[in-house]
């Protein structure tokens, strides 16, 4: 199975058990870091930060799904968390949610002699971010973008 179709197949298992404990499935990944693999799953819910009793309530669900499934032929280790407050905007949907919010963009090349911008998400489509960033506008191909990350403040 390519990892495109697993990581499709673990959103599949893992959203609605997310969902069912009233969290959001913020975003999954199946990532090799050395010789281990690691299944990420980032939680969060609409008010209120991700506690680590919420963690434990998630990763335990969906270990029990998982021991039952066995989606993943190879040993891997589960680790559930918060996206953190610098979460990185991967989706549509966190971009809209955070229009108006501070942010980082990362760039894959240079965009006028910089290969970072920060500032606030004005507005967005499929061609371009538009932030302002330090008084001044400024749009930003999303081809060069390589990602995104909320500036929180706590």
């Amino acid at each position: 199975m390519s990892k495109n179709a697993l990581i499709d197949k673990l959103v599949t298992l893992v959203k609605p058990i997310v969902s069912g404990l009233n969290y959001e499935l913020y975003h999954l990944e199946f990532v090799k870091e050395g010789n281990e693999n690691y299944l990420r799953i980032y939680i969060d819910k609409e008010t209120g930060g991700i506690s680590l009793e919420d963690c434990e309530k998630v990763s335990r669900a969906v270990s029990e799904m998982l021991d039952v499934e066995d989606p993943i032929v190879e040993a891997y280790y589960l680790e559930v968390s918060s996206p953190g407050i610098d979460r990185t905007l991967y989706t549509e949907e966190h971009l809209q949610k955070y229009v108006q919010s501070k942010i980082l963009v990362k760039l894959s090349g240079l965009l006028d002699g910089k290969k970072k911008y920060e500032g606030e998400l004005i507005a967005f489509d499929s061609e371009e971010l538009k932030i302002n960033s330090e008084g001044h506008e400024v749009s930003i191909p999303r081809s060069k973008v390589s990602s995104v990350n909320l500036r929180g403040e706590l």
